[in-house]
């Protein structure tokens, strides 16, 4: 005779367990909680509002963010080592902000809600941003253009300071899921659409380079005369249309609703691994799972069984205890939830092997700046903002952006067997190798610098240009490196948690500036010691800095070593069709 449970979790989609001899099976209620609403949504027209969307925003963002290590030193009166500090600590907390966006968008949210209300809490940045500069930072008029000091007051170094982290609240809160929102408009069982969703990360990246490029030309030269108000300003309209551009899409968007709290599936399957610490893991083949096309996680796919992380197995191991028992979460797990917890723990080793690249990328916006600020920057009787220098790491992503989708990805193609041309971990490996380069030639710059300084002044006589190779550099690493974790990350990601496989490469990014900041502060005290003033001194003319590019680039090429290990091990996550019951397994990790 069978008995009927219900599996008591709000994470767990309603389902009758059936019970017979020596079988088990759970049968999903006919009411599909989640999925992708079809008819006349999603598909390339609508995802390109959400690219034109994702260029303004960040058009918005770098209006802020790419001068900002100026306006610490030239408004408010920082040293550089601490305006440094406080860049890399604030971009890092940008990105740190997209864990909890995605978090959201995955459990509760849902991908469109999370972008509306982040973007609001975008704009009303920028607004205050507007505010304090013009009412409180900006005394005199005209000041902070590298002659004139100004005098703010305590109240607007306040509002300032509490604007710029609502504006990385709002940023870094919507871009991984954007990002995820994206891929959601196209359909992965059709063919045409679901190469389109591969190109979509390449375009996206490309369309946030776009948006960044007239940030670090137009808006940067304007805020290195004085003008920051206007600059924000700028960034402030540019916000606001970019959310009307999202809005304008609504009743095309196709949506995919949230599948609950991952972080309670995880905790449950670990919780049912110590309770059954002394049982010994089941064959593949008697651990317990639902049957039916759909899992029993609310709108994820089934995944495959895998033998690797094997004490893990014990959470879908059935006791004897557990046949006449109602099936408890806590106690006992399905192979997919198990299979979800163990894609997490495959893919951490990959993304902290990322870190290190993203300390090479935050130089851009911090010590490349004020390297570049005491060069000659002089054409004539133009005066080039050194920010704007990172317009050529901007053009080399969007060259290198068409290079690789229309030469690259058809030749590798053929060459490999693979439709994608490189696999996603290839395209990071060699994006790690590009960034240590790149370091290498920011340190032989430094160098050239340091050899036609200008005695009694912290400037050189060396041309600013001598920058565009280490910017150039970086840019190119950044089309292998980041657009690779984007496709990498949502691709092995399980259903349930798709934003949080996109925010991993913002938190990449955000661990990479915090770990900047600590190598600036350890540097500073190991070197700056009796009569040394370190590598990072105040005059920049009297210390090193080639030799901490020099470190960094080291530290690349030992990560460059541990990540051929990492992705070696990896093993690619196998999913089954819900509507066949198909494997599909994605080979990313083939001749690593």
């Amino acid at each position: 005779m069978a008995t009927s449970f219900s599996v008591d979790s709000p994470n767990i989609a309603p389902n009758k367990v059936i019970e017979g001899d020596s079988s088990y099976r759970e049968e999903p209620d006919m009411e599909r909680s989640s999925g992708a609403v079809e008819k006349k949504t999603g598909g390339t027209k609508v995802a390109s509002l959400l690219l034109v969307n994702q260029a303004l925003a960040t058009l918005a963002f770098f209006g802020v963010g790419v001068n900002l290590v100026l306006f610490l030193t030239r408004v408010l009166g920082q040293d550089n080592v601490n305006a440094a500090n406080n860049v890399s600590k604030w971009i890092g907390t940008v990105y740190m902000f997209s864990l909890i966006g995605a978090f959201l968008s995955d459990s509760y949210w849902g991908r469109y809600l999370t972008c509306t209300i982040f973007q609001l809490i975008f704009v009303l940045g920028l607004a205050l941003s507007s505010l304090s500069s013009w009412r409180f930072l900006i005394n005199p008029a005209g000041c902070g253009d590298g002659n004139t000091p100004c005098k703010p007051s305590s109240i607007g170094d306040d509002i300032f300071y509490l604007s710029i982290y609502l504006v990385a609240f709002g940023y870094g809160g919507h871009q991984p899921t954007l990002a995820t929102f994206g891929a959601d408009q196209y359909d992965e069982k059709n063919p045409k659409e679901k190469s389109s969703k591969v190109a979509f990360f390449c375009y996206f990246y490309f369309a946030l380079n776009a948006g960044s490029l007239f940030s670090n030309t137009v808006l940067v030269y304007y805020e290195d005369t004085g003008k920051w108000t206007m600059g924000f300003l700028v960034s402030l309209v540019s916000a606001v249309i970019a959310f009307l551009s999202f809005l304008l899409g609504t009743p095309r968007y196709r949506h995919v609703k949230p599948c609950g709290n991952p972080v309670v599936r995880v905790a449950q399957v670990f919780t049912a691994v110590v309770r059954k610490w002394h049982v010994a893991p089941a064959k593949a083949e008697e651990l317990f799972e639902v049957d039916g096309p759909q899992s029993a996680i609310k709108g994820s796919r089934k995944i495959l069984h895998t033998d690797d992380f094997e004490f893990m197995d014990k959470a879908a191991t059935i006791k004897g205890n557990e046949e006449q028992s109602p099936k408890n979460p806590w106690r006992l797990c399905t192979v997919t939830q198990v299979e979800e917890a163990k894609c997490v723990f495959r893919m951490l080793p990959v993304w902290l092997c990322t870190i290190i690249y993203s300390v090479v990328f935050t130089q851009m916006a911090s010590l490349f700046v004020e390297q570049g600020d005491v060069m000659n920057s002089n054409i004539g009787s133009f005066h080039l903002p050194a920010a704007s220098m990172s317009a050529f790491d901007i053009c080399s992503v969007l060259v290198c952006t068409g290079i690789y989708r229309q030469i690259l990805v058809p030749l590798a193609g053929r060459l490999s067997g693979n439709p994608k041309g490189l696999s996603e971990l290839q395209r990071m490996g060699i994006g790690l190798i590009i960034g240590m380069l790149a370091m290498v030639a920011s340190g032989a710059t430094e160098i050239a610098r340091l050899r036609h300084i200008i005695h009694g002044e912290k400037t050189s006589s060396l041309s600013i240009f001598w920058q565009i190779p280490q910017y150039v550099l970086v840019g190119a690493s950044e089309v292998f490196m980041y657009v690779g974790q984007l496709e990498f990350f949502n691709g092995q990601a399980p259903d349930g948690i798709k934003s949080f496989g996109s925010s991993l490469c913002m938190a990449s990014i955000s661990l990479g500036n915090y770990v900047s900041s600590m190598l600036v502060n350890m540097v500073m005290v190991i070197t700056a010691r009796g009569q040394n003033k370190g590598w990072i001194p105040e005059n920049l003319n009297t210390g090193h800095m080639d030799r901490f590019f020099f470190l960094l680039a080291g530290l690349a090429a030992f990560d460059f070593v541990l990540y051929l290990f990492c992705a070696k091990w990896y093993k690619s996550i196998n999913v089954e069709d819900s509507d066949t019951g198909d494997q599909e397994e994605e080979d990313v990790n083939s001749k690593v």
